[in-house]
């Protein structure tokens, strides 16, 4: 296989004030264009690493799309074992190098030497980000994508110095880092605790996940049966199942599990243990189609983490129209509407108590049609393309601007008229700096409420487009 080659590009300077340009239409393919602009996108894992996620699921749905728009992308990550160190997918070249920790200052390196070869910079934040702001020429716009804030889960995994040694990273050292550029954010409350809990003062975007999950043909529904899809790992706290399967004990009910990981072990033992050896079915790693068919014959699918960036698996269980029983916490309260495509362990309740509830709501014909429509709706509202789009726009206006961040605070509604008729979107940052300044037919409406912002677009009570 050919090597790749990294060399320096030619980017196009934003206009000097008072110069006149002429405006262009949104049917104007030069307005959010990214043919042939060199897209770097550093993530810690790719999607066929064995301990890959959501954010490897979205790192990647991002990249192959934006080489789809002509962009030059170039995925920057780790290496597992067994994985080549250079590849090329769907028009996307990979690079991998290092391991769990050593990516992080092999990665920094690799960016500084190739640190004119790009003109903007995804930089995925998975625990910490990868600082390449620090190598990168100040003109190359930089989005640290953030899933979700990691500081509780640090303690979950590691020792009480490196636990410091991660919030110092993830909170000031990041925040300093980042300052001159802007963050991407997958949920609202992503968003809400980098303000809180990271004291986060620079701009965020929002650019959801997007879900892309077909009605498998054999849906057929065996007894009670409840999911659980994940990597089993601490902050997952997959044992919780085993309180909800006690609790659903002489019913008949079997909850299924779908995933691998470390802590799978655990729950086999400590099921046997319990007397529930029987109640619990470990189905380890399936293809996505038997993913599918199995959650798609739930009555429910159970979330039991402790925090989400948004939690993906939650919208895949809706759009087959199984509801989700999920702590409230980061992530997770996005996902799930809770009362209409699912329900929320409140602080002081138990997951057991409420899933017991939402079974006997769901035993109701009425009530189980009315629920399984709703989650159909809710996970028609996301779709890869789409985001992709918000996110490709959002590169193309940065590029054209020469910066990350936008001159004007906020979102804002905007009607854009174009060849297919008159359609409105929720416009930050650089896009609305564009829009404001070269756009014939570009009018600002108003402020976006919270779900017109997570969904790009203007939404009624629903939350469908008007």
């Amino acid at each position: 296989m050919p090597q790749a080659t990294w060399t320096s590009v030619t980017r196009r300077r934003p206009p000097r004030p008072g110069t006149q340009q002429r405006k262009r239409t949104l049917a104007d393919s030069s307005l959010f264009e990214l043919d042939g602009r060199r897209i770097a996108i550093v993530n810690w894992r790719d999607p066929w690493h064995p301990d890959a996620g959501g954010a490897e699921r979205y790192a990647w749905e991002m990249a192959r799309r934006l080489a789809g728009r002509g962009a030059k992308v170039c995925f920057v990550t780790c290496r597992a074992t067994g994985q080549r160190r250079r590849d090329r997918r769907g028009g996307v070249e990979l690079i991998r190098m290092g391991r769990r920790f050593s990516v992080y200052p092999l990665i920094l390196c690799w960016m500084l030497m190739h640190r004119r070869s790009f003109d903007a910079v995804a930089d995925c934040q998975n625990g910490i980000p990868f600082f390449t702001p620090w190598v990168l020429p100040r003109r190359v716009p930089v989005f640290c994508v953030m899933h979700h804030v990691h500081d509780r889960q640090f303690g979950v995994y590691f020792p009480a110095w490196m636990a410091w040694v991660g919030r110092l990273l993830e909170g000031p050292v990041a925040r300093w880092s980042y300052r001159r550029h802007a963050c991407i954010a997958v949920s609202l409350s992503t968003e809400d605790a980098m303000r809180e809990r990271l004291r986060w003062t620079g701009p965020v975007y929002l650019i959801p996940n997007g879900i892309s999950v077909a009605e498998p043909p054999d849906a057929a529904t065996g007894g009670l049966r409840l999911a659980w899809v994940g990597r089993l790992v601490a902050h997952k706290r997959v044992l919780d199942i085993l309180d909800v399967a006690a609790r659903l004990a002489g019913t008949g009910a079997t909850i299924h599990v779908i995933g691998r990981g470390p802590d799978s072990g655990r729950l086999a033992q400590q099921a046997v243990a319990r007397g529930l050896g029987d109640a619990v079915r470990m189905h380890g790693y399936l293809p996505e189609e038997d993913k599918a068919a199995l959650v798609a014959g739930s009555l429910l699918h159970l979330n039991t983490s402790q925090g989400e960036g948004w939690g993906l698996c939650v919208l895949e269980a809706a759009a087959l129209g199984v509801p989700t029983v999920a702590y409230d916490v980061d992530g997770l309260r996005d996902a799930v509407r809770d009362g209409q495509t699912g329900w929320l362990v409140a602080d002081g309740d138990r997951i057991e108590n409420v899933a017991e509830q939402a079974i006997k709501e769901l035993s109701v014909p009425e009530r189980r049609a009315d629920v399984q429509a709703a989650c159909r709706r809710w996970a028609a509202c996301f779709g890869w393309d789409r985001s992709a789009e918000r996110f490709a726009t959002l590169l193309a206006a940065a590029i054209d601007r020469g910066t990350a961040r936008g001159t004007r605070e906020g979102a804002r509604l905007i009607r854009c008229d174009g060849v297919d008729g008159s359609h409105t979107i929720v416009a930050e940052g650089p896009v609305w700096d564009v829009l404001a300044e070269h756009a014939d037919g570009a009018q600002e409406l108003r402020e976006p409420t919270s779900v017109e912002r997570l969904l790009g677009h203007d939404v009624d009570e629903a939350g469908q487009r008007p």
